[in-house]
């Protein structure tokens, strides 16, 4: 039997559908469209090359970001609002992935998703002004946005018996494509003159490739339908089967504690890049070795986010897997609160592990639907809501760590916060399907 053969399909479970509905007449997914062995081959290569280019615009400008604000005359104010654009474009864009999906095919929304980063990387050195930098970066953003929503889309539709080997792949590829720019960016504005124009820029060549790779993947066709049968005797059509789910998504109980879950992870996520380097040196640690334990927190969840999803997909529930992590989690956030300069690389490696909520996440997101188009629906509305409900978070510690003086109410917020994300996970964890709620 097959990793994920519990997301096959219940009929028992299956709302009674109007006269126009496809009822799918046995268990199982829908099989996946007739690829070629080299469409195979450069779909996953698209699907890593995507996910390596969903993350350089954000963590390359935090790396140079001081030397960015003095190049620029970027105001205090312009630069905290920069820092909230990545979530609440990943919400803005998010929400319109599944209708683009639908009209123009998933594997051409992604192709000009990568195009956007390019055309935004490329157009970010080149700004005068402040306004103009937030605009590129915004363009960036939203492309990165649309194909954030649609990866665990395109793994539904092409890879139904592999969901989790294939989350696992693009989210190791994903937080690779994370720790890379925070770790190289620098050295390579260094490099090139102490160029921060240059070290930005470079990273649209990266997204260009993925541009020519995901090119031939634009045109792809829809998974066909499985049996079907309709009370008109009419026989469905493959693009029928890829719809959206029946219904409004947030009439949906687990839509909604995903969509929680999804975003409480986010700010752990948010915070703890934006803020743990400060932290460190607050406690006296150097400004060199703080990036380091970022970069080690990073790094940390390449392997286990190709282990994780996998591991996910075999279990009947995931509430099992959300606890560990967030028991991870109180862990490292107890000892930035206690002594973060005793064991500081042991906090960043805690903290490591339980960021690996985002990979589970997105498994859970492809196993909470039993189509393409429900696994759209759900992921545009858990991402979108997701963001928008993680802008706060980074900007709140920031408020109560200059009004505090401090570190230990700033912590304190981020420990509290981790147990309604355990909740939410545990119950978004739960073997169920959205359509059987709506």
């Amino acid at each position: 039997m097959p990793a994920d053969d519990h997301l096959t399909l219940d009929p028992l479970k299956t709302p009674a559908p109007d006269a126009d509905t496809a009822i799918p007449a046995a268990p199982g997914p829908a099989p996946a469209p007739a690829l070629t062995p080299w469409q195979r081959r450069l779909l996953v290569a698209g699907l890593i090359m995507a996910a390596v280019n969903l993350r350089p615009a954000v963590t390359s400008l935090g790396a140079l970001m001081k030397e960015v604000r003095d190049g620029l005359g970027m105001s205090g104010t312009m630069a905290g609002l920069l820092t909230s654009v990545p979530a609440a474009c990943f919400a803005l864009f998010g929400f319109a992935a599944p209708r683009l999906a639908r009209r123009y095919g998933p594997g051409a929304v992604v192709c000009t998703g990568m195009a956007a980063i390019t055309a935004g990387l490329l157009l970010r050195p080149l700004a005068g002004g402040s306004p103009v930098f937030l605009a590129a970066s915004a363009l960036a953003l939203g492309g990165i946005a649309v194909s954030n929503v649609l990866m665990p889309v395109i793994v539904k539709r092409y890879f139904p018996d592999r969901v989790g080997a294939m989350t696992g792949l693009y989210s190791m590829a994903l937080s690779f494509g994370t720790a890379l720019p925070a770790a190289v960016t620098v050295p390579l504005a260094d490099s090139m003159g102490h160029s921060w124009r240059l070290g930005l820029g470079l990273w649209a060549l990266l997204a260009a490739v993925a541009v020519v790779v995901w090119a031939p993947l634009a045109r792809l066709r829809a998974p066909a339908a499985g049996p079907t049968a309709t009370r008109s005797a009419e026989p469905a059509t493959p693009d029928r089967a890829d719809h959206g789910v029946q219904g409004r998504i947030t009439s949906s109980r687990t839509a909604w504690t995903m969509a929680c879950f999804f975003g409480l992870q986010a700010t752990a996520a948010y915070i703890t890049m934006g803020w743990m380097p400060q932290i460190f040196r607050d406690a006296g640690i150097s400004a060199g070795q703080a990036g380091l334990l970022l970069a080690v927190t990073m790094v940390v969840a390449v392997p286990l986010s190709f282990v994780l999803p996998p591991l996910a997909a075999r279990m009947p529930t995931q509430g099992p897997l959300v606890a560990v992590l967030g028991t991870f989690g109180l862990a490292g956030y107890a000892g930035l609160w206690s002594a973060p300069a005793a064991a500081p690389y042991l906090w960043a490696l805690l903290l490591g592990v339980a960021n690996c909520a985002f990979p589970l996440a997105l498994t859970m997101i492809g196993m909470r639907s039993r189509t393409g188009g429900g696994v759209a629906s759900l992921s545009a509305f858990a991402q979108s809501t997701g963001y928008l409900l993680s802008i706060p978070g980074p900007i709140l510690v920031g408020t109560l760590y200059q009004h505090s003086g401090g570190w230990d109410l700033p912590i304190a917020l981020m420990a509290a916060l981790m147990v309604p994300q355990l909740v939410c996970g545990v119950l978004a964890g739960r073997n169920r399907y959205i359509e059987d709620e709506l």
